[in-house]
């Protein structure tokens, strides 16, 4: 199976240039071959395939000499990257949604380039990371890189930190199996309740740095209406350093969270939820999207596979509602925290009763 292996990287001033110049590169070739592509359909009806693209790539050299600073197999990947979103688009459309077309690149906005093929431009060599035409850049290799690198992608992070990201094809790690199931409920006064009725608390990490971010959003604000374009971009870098550090905690907490799940139980089953189309006034928008529920069931997934456990995603339709010991439903609304059943009479904790339900019906659905 494959793996990622996230590491901070540390550049000198000089390979910091080189590299941002690399992005740059990388950008112009991501908007120009979604400009061709676009020309050819709209003046020819032709629909250009990713080798009609990376065809261009030698004569783009040509007139243009600072694409021979970026590895060639990066700039084909570039490509690739605009082939998959035109296929995606083209997927989406089929399937009757409604997406938008591929976008262009603004400065600034394309952040990552990838080595599709580890010892071609790019190699570990102990601490150091060795890159083509930028040279050895120091690594913290807080943890060892498992299994064979396929792929190598650096990263530049909002703040300006630069990350190196090892794909690489591992051996599962089976765990010993266990006898423990579990239905998890999902929510906002909790986090999640457990079918065994146990509780984790919900951590609301943008809640609580909200004041800090409305506070630099406001100075960002006036140092844009002054046009400070110093004070602006340095304001601007101050709001950056907040949304990652909650995207960080938020992150950090997932990660911890579905291992002890993952190591604990057997079959666990979850809501397959849509936390974007949920939530009725914008409050409790924003509260769904700092719990990020769909980043920790990704999570509890992965884990789970390498594992050798088994997740179930079961339709949340009700789960609520119905009683979990005579199935009757019980309508409720948001503001009812307790489950009284009158038809049997039990008296549960809403979320522990869903909970219940969830584990019900992932094991309905392990025995069809």
């Amino acid at each position: 199976m494959r793996k990622s292996f996230k590491y901070r990287i540390y550049l000198t001033n000089g390979q910091r240039r080189i590299l941002e110049q690399q992005l740059e590169e990388c950008r112009w070739v991501y908007n120009e071959t979604l400009a061709e592509r676009k020309r050819a359909y709209e003046e020819r009806g032709e629909s250009l395939r990713l080798y009609d693209t990376q065809m261009m790539l030698p004569v783009w050299k040509m007139t243009r000499p600072s694409l021979t600073l970026v590895h060639s197999q990066v700039l084909q990947n570039v490509n690739i990257r605009v082939d998959l979103a035109f296929q995606a688009f083209f997927r989406r459309v089929k399937a009757g949604e409604n997406p938008g077309y591929p976008r262009f690149k603004s400065f600034g906005r394309y952040d990552s380039i990838t080595y599709p093929q580890y010892g071609n431009g790019v190699r570990l060599d102990g601490e150091r990371l060795i890159l083509s035409k930028v040279g050895a850049v120091h690594v913290v290799l807080h943890r060892p890189v498992e299994g064979a690198p396929k792929t190598v992608t650096l990263q530049r992070s909002p703040t300006g930190k630069w990350y190196a990201c090892f794909s690489c094809e591992t051996e599962a790690n089976k765990l010993h199996p266990v006898d423990k199931i579990v239905g998890i409920d999902v929510g906002l006064a909790s986090f999640l309740t457990t079918s065994s009725g146990g509780t984790v608390p919900n951590p609301r990490f943008y809640r609580k740095d909200e004041a800090d971010l409305a506070r630099v959003q406001q100075r960002l604000s006036d140092a844009k209406n002054q046009q400070d374009w110093v004070a602006y971009r340095k304001r601007k870098r101050a709001v950056a350093h907040i949304h990652e550090r909650i995207a960080n905690r938020r992150t950090d907490f997932a990660h911890k969270l579905s291992r002890v799940m993952v190591n604990t139980y057997q079959v666990i089953a979850l809501e397959d939820l849509a936390p974007l189309e949920m939530g009725r006034s914008r409050g409790m928008r924003k509260s769904i999207r700092d719990v990020a529920w769909s980043q920790f069931v990704s999570m509890t997934c992965v884990k789970a596979e390498e594992a050798g456990r088994t997740v179930v995603l079961v339709d949340p339709a009700y789960t609520s509602q119905r009683c979990s010991s005579c199935g009757e439903r019980v309508k409720k609304t948001l503001s009812d925290r307790t489950h009284a059943c009158p038809h049997c009479g039990l008296v549960l904790d809403r979320d522990h009763n869903a909970a219940l339900n969830i584990l019900h019906r992932g094991l309905q659905q392990l025995r069809l």
